[in-house]
């Protein structure tokens, strides 16, 4: 069966352009490294495509939209990440990965996975680093709310939890290619519009449009270099942040 490719979510390598798709399984599986042994609540999980990779740990899916979660083999919750339906203290680790760029107020979100961590607990959150996502000045996502580089991450967990440290994803070499070649199709894109009237367009117009192009530049790719791409290709550091694909804030100390 055909698959619409959307910007909403990745969830297949065949939906998500498989170098994509590696990027977020990659996160999941560096992220694990920070988690604790008991239960993970999964926040804004989407499909859950690599939850299987925290096991031997409990985890439990939350989701806005209830067809995401279908045919999960877990426990999962529909519920909107600003108003989670758990009592206070109730995860040891809370995961939120590409999930708070999606809401207009993800303070509210912060807020709500900080409210349901153990006061001993760990949260992990990830989201692309506005710097290098798209425009440093500019939301080219129309699937996106707001974005964050490396200090504005930081300052918006601090204002929740008392330790927290920013991690950088960084690709190899070849996934880098890839990357190069995707900002020379958008700059192109841009320039098609220099005044910037996509400013006026509604946001259910840029959507169609975004999977649209998406479609058209992803769908049925088989070069042999993006099928090579894999979970190997990508790695945290804590230097060069501003340069970093995604960043990702470890947080202790819930407030």
């Amino acid at each position: 069966m055909s698959m619409k490719i959307s910007g909403e979510r990745v969830s297949s390598p065949e939906g998500g352009f498989n170098p994509t798709w590696q990027r977020h399984v990659a996160t999941y599986a560096l992220a694990e490294r920070w988690l604790g042994p008991g239960a993970v609540l999964d926040v804004g999980c989407g499909v859950g495509h690599s939850y299987h990779l925290l096991a031997p740990r409990e985890t439990v899916g939350v989701d806005v939209d209830a067809g995401a979660l279908e045919g999960q083999d877990r426990r999962t919750v529909v519920a909107d990440m600003r108003a989670l339906p758990f009592e206070d203290d109730s995860y040891p680790s809370v995961l939120s990965l590409h999930s708070i760029e999606h809401v207009p107020d993800p303070e509210r979100g912060i807020a709500e996975i900080a409210r349901v961590l153990e006061p001993g607990g760990v949260a992990v959150i990830a989201t692309p680093n506005r710097l290098t996502f798209g425009r440093p000045d500019e939301i080219i996502d129309p699937y996106h709310y707001v974005e964050f580089d490396p200090r504005e991450l930081r300052d918006l967990c601090r204002a929740r939890f008392d330790k927290v440290e920013v991690h950088g994803l960084f690709g190899s070499a070849r996934y880098m290619e890839f990357f190069d070649e995707e900002r020379v199709k958008l700059d192109k894109l841009l320039r098609l519009d220099p005044l910037r009237l996509r400013r006026l367009v509604p946001v259910t117009a840029k959507q169609r449009l975004y999977d649209a192009l998406l479609n058209r530049y992803r769908k049925g790719d088989d070069d042999p270099r993006a099928q090579a791409i894999t979970t190997e290709d990508f790695e945290f550091r804590q230097t060069d942040l501003d340069e970093a694909l995604d960043l990702c804030a470890v947080c202790h100390g819930p407030r």
